[in-house]
């Protein structure tokens, strides 16, 4: 049996009326959110952790990047598991491993097991990511309404981003760092059971041949090359040789676990994915920096400053919607890139940056809600998790790219942070820029 045999099987639809479609799709981003937040939620709370664990910066290695280094590695073998094994079994899964993981990340004594549950709620978000963007087809099989979900979808990553900053400096202000995973645990506790009843029961699983070559390659590379960005430029050349044996491994394979042609089709939008997430994650991270470092602010005065966007990520899918219904999603994704530089101009005054603030997460909402289109536009009903872990792998990649060469731009062009945070910001505005160029000369269908 093939996927496309199983297709009709595992992919009825839920009950048409719509607030159960709603009531889906919030269960769904609520998800995603927590998923995305758990990212940065433990960034600010880092030197309270070191205090209370007593381990110094080494230690602490493995406690801020686990997390990304399991979710980012396997987002490609959870698209493939998504599609095989059936979406809801596999959200259901994940959210069960993601929330024991959490819960374990919130208890633990020592350094060792704090380092395991990060890992482990990494896997468990690798395992969830793809097969939540998978279910959003089945709660919306109506090509209109599954867009304007999928739009508003694309902003849900901006706004875990900055929920995680905001969650993390309230919470260790107020209450002990341990805190800041009760939230995934209580997600996770609602979204198992809740999907059992939300989303159709999927078929069996497809029988096929598995491409674990291609699942041990891309994992070990994408480990590597996400860990090597932050730590070790070697281990970062290392993941680069490993993705290119991977790619090599693909043209050979009889059932490749990411088709090449599937791919190539999607690389501008992922790259666009990948560019927004990268400047955004070392935006905030500079101005945090720059907020809590040069002008003396608290943890809690530079998360309030981060509330800011809030709005603006809100409007984004609205607005990204209304921008296809009469455009072609490139050049609304192009739209998107132009106003984020503007963001990242306007964020590179380090003193005045509360424009920036709104203009910069409004332009990187339009950047994922379009990039999210355009990566699932024409997708197989048996590739849906892979796309969607494309486009996570994407969003996991971005951060620590942009982290490394543009922190290390900053360092070398300046000691002063003013001057060195700024020129950075401006150079990944210029990224983004050339980016939207070649976006806008894409045509494609609305």
């Amino acid at each position: 049996m093939t996927r496309s045999d199983v297709a009709h099987t595992h992919n009825r639809t839920i009950d048409p009326d719509r607030r159960a479609g709603v009531v889906a799709f919030v269960l769904l981003g609520t998800v995603q959110v927590t998923l995305i937040a758990t990212i940065t939620v433990i960034t600010v709370a880092v030197p309270v952790v070191q205090r209370d664990l007593h381990v110094d910066d080494a230690g602490m290695v493995l406690v801020t990047s686990a997390y990304g280094l399991a979710f980012g590695g396997l987002l490609l073998l959870g698209g493939l598991l998504a599609d095989s094994l059936g979406r809801r079994r596999l959200f259901v899964t994940g959210t069960v491993v993601f929330g024991l993981a959490s819960a374990a990340a919130g208890l633990a004594p020592w350094l060792g097991m704090l380092q395991i549950a990060r890992f482990a709620q990494g896997v468990g978000a690798a395992l969830t990511a793809p097969a939540a963007m998978a279910l959003v087809g089945v709660v919306f099989p109506d090509p209109h309404r599954r867009g304007r979900a999928l739009a508003m979808w694309g902003v849900l990553s901006s706004a875990g981003a900055t929920l995680g900053t905001v969650l993390s400096g309230v919470v260790i202000t107020w209450v002990s760092w341990r805190w800041v995973f009760l939230a995934p645990v209580v997600i996770s506790a609602v979204a198992a059971p809740a999907a059992t009843r939300l989303f159709p029961a999927d078929g069996p699983p497809v029988r096929g041949r598995i491409d674990w070559l291609g699942a041990m390659l891309s994992t070990a590379g994408l480990v590597a090359l996400i860990y090597g960005l932050h730590y070790s430029g070697w281990m970062a050349f290392g993941g680069v040789a490993l993705l290119v044996l991977f790619g090599l491994a693909e043209r050979r394979s009889s059932a490749p676990l990411t088709p090449l042609p599937f791919l190539g089709r999607r690389a501008l939008p992922l790259i666009a994915v990948t560019a927004c997430a990268g400047a955004m994650a070392t935006g905030f991270y500079l101005l945090s920096l720059y907020l809590q470092e040069v002008r003396g602010l608290s943890a809690l005065q530079t998360s309030a400053a981060f509330l800011l966007p809030a709005p603006a990520v809100l409007a984004s899918g609205s607005l990204a919607g209304w921008l296809m219904a009469r455009l072609t999603i490139h050049r609304v994704l192009a739209i998107g890139l132009v106003t984020a530089a503007v963001g990242l101009s306007l964020l590179s005054l380090l003193d005045m940056p509360y424009a920036g603030l709104v203009v910069f997460p409004l332009g990187a909402g339009l950047t994922f809600s379009a990039a999210t289109l355009a990566t699932l536009q024409d997708v197989r009903e048996g590739q849906a998790g892979l796309a969607g872990g494309l486009l996570n792998t994407a969003m996991e990649i971005g951060p620590p790219l942009g982290l490394t060469v543009l922190v290390s731009l900053a360092t070398a062009y300046s000691p002063h942070p003013s001057s060195g945070y700024a020129f950075a910001l401006r150079v990944a505005a210029i990224a983004l820029l050339v980016t939207a160029l070649f976006s806008a000369r894409m045509r494609r269908t609305k």
